[in-house]
């Protein structure tokens, strides 16, 4: 295969070595990631997607899309483990194995083992809860335990518009209620843009103690360009000291010319994002009409959008020349067109699910249910459905290790996956609606 460089001629002079988690320099390649192989796996003869494609574009790779469900079919049984969620966005357990969730008009719960919903934590910042935007994300602080620090993501309402803002806080709790106290924000994605689209977002920490967090370029066709402008916050994966500030490994650190805190660019809308086996970051997001990508995103590294997309408008129109390779950009590892509408991303890394270990786990929105990804190095070998009849907006691992789908919409539910036969006894169904 013909080598062609990845990063834009104009920034490779740009970038530096990079930390111990990617353990890599920014590859050379067109084909982003290891070099490719045809994965080998045990599977069915058909592909998890059958319906129709809305493109006629052809992928570049084998198993690039489409690829073969697992020959056998996990069975799960799904109870209702909590209810009564305003729009929920974002599900995390704390270390006593409550859960702490995000609601998109501004509200942080904490929910008790029995799934009993405690009042809204006090101290949270206002957000611009129009459209997609509102109070997104949350994560723990590595030494949660310790500092009671919790990170969390939302749109910001600002003088000229909005945009994706990640604020700290402490997290306080007495005599039966919570508040959130030194509040602080550490950084805000620029430009500021006046509409309702496209925040992202995602918080992770690395396994060396830096965060990364990802945002959207905004939808509309007059910015969405942005996502190729390094001088532009939009359409960005960005990699954080925890302070907020540029680590000073990160690959355009020490440019005039490019935002420091960009780790990779050319993205669309990333609403998923988690750590492989091996700790290396992996990213889901959505793509317009088809063309919704998995990545491993490599410092520097440009993912395409709007430039090449294995999508269309969703008029049915082509994005820009319909291009779907381009010198200096890297191929998605894996696509789906139809959409699945990817809504978050986790490694699945217990024992209760045998089939499921070391795989992804992705919420669909489109798809209403999770989808099972299981890879071979940097490409998938297949991919399994997972039906819930639900819209999900996140998934995590429990510590007990069961699956939790955060539900949304009005009426939000934290639905438990089990093992067919072996969920506990007294849960309610997931199909048990009035319940």
């Amino acid at each position: 295969m013909t080598l062609k460089p990845i990063l834009l001629a104009s920034f490779a002079a740009l970038a530096l070595p990079v930390l111990a988690l990617a353990q890599e320099t920014t590859p050379a390649a067109r084909v982003g990631g290891d070099a490719f192989a045809a994965p080998t796996a045990e599977t069915a003869k058909e592909p998890a997607e059958t319906a129709p494609a809305n493109t006629g574009y052809k992928p570049l790779l084998p198993n690039q899309t489409r690829a073969p469900m697992p020959a056998k079919a996990t069975e799960v049984e799904v109870a209702t483990a909590v209810k009564g969620l305003a729009s929920p966005w974002a599900l995390e357990f704390l270390p006593d194995g409550r859960m702490i969730v995000t609601e998109k008009a501004g509200k942080i719960r904490l929910i008790a083992k029995d799934g009993t919903v405690g009042a809204p934590v006090t101290g949270v910042p206002k957000v611009d809860a129009r459209g997609q935007g509102g109070l997104l994300d949350v994560a723990l602080s590595p030494g949660f335990a310790s500092d009671r620090t919790i990170y969390f993501s939302y749109a910001e309402p600002r003088e000229k518009g909005n945009g994706t803002t990640l604020a700290k806080a402490k997290l306080v709790e007495s005599g039966g209620s919570a508040k959130l106290e030194d509040l602080k924000v550490i950084f805000r994605q620029t430009p500021s843009y006046d509409g309702d689209k496209h925040f992202g977002s995602r918080i992770l920490f690395a396994p060396d103690g830096k965060l990364f967090l990802t945002v959207g370029e905004r939808s509309d066709k007059a910015v969405r360009g942005q996502a190729q402008d390094l001088s532009s916050g939009l359409g960005k994966l960005f990699r954080l000291e925890p302070d907020g500030s540029a680590p000073k490994d990160n690959p355009f650190s020490g440019s005039d010319k490019a935002q420091p805190e960009i780790w990779s660019y050319g993205h669309r809308n990333v609403q998923g994002i988690a750590l492989d086996g091996q700790g290396r970051v992996w990213t889901i997001e959505h793509g317009p009409r088809g063309g919704d990508e998995l990545n491993r995103p490599r410092p520097g590294v440009n993912y395409g959008w709007p430039l090449v997309t294995y999508g269309i408008e969703y008029s049915g129109e082509k994005i820009g020349d319909g291009a779907t390779q381009a010198g200096g950009t890297s191929q998605p590892a894996y696509y789906w067109d139809p959409v699945i509408g990817p809504s978050s991303l986790t490694l699945y890394n217990a024992d209760l699910f045998p089939a499921w270990k070391g795989n992804f786990l992705a919420g669909g929105l489109v798809s209403l249910g999770l989808v099972s990804l299981k890879l071979d190095g940097d490409k998938v070998v297949s991919e399994e459905r997972i039906p819930l009849q639900e819209r999900i907006r996140d998934v995590k691992v429990g510590p007990d290790g069961a699956v939790y789908a955060l539900t949304d919409g009005p009426d939000g539910k934290i639905l438990k996956l089990t093992p067919k036969g072996g969920a506990k006894s007294g849960e309610k169904p997931a199909d048990d609606r009035k319940g």
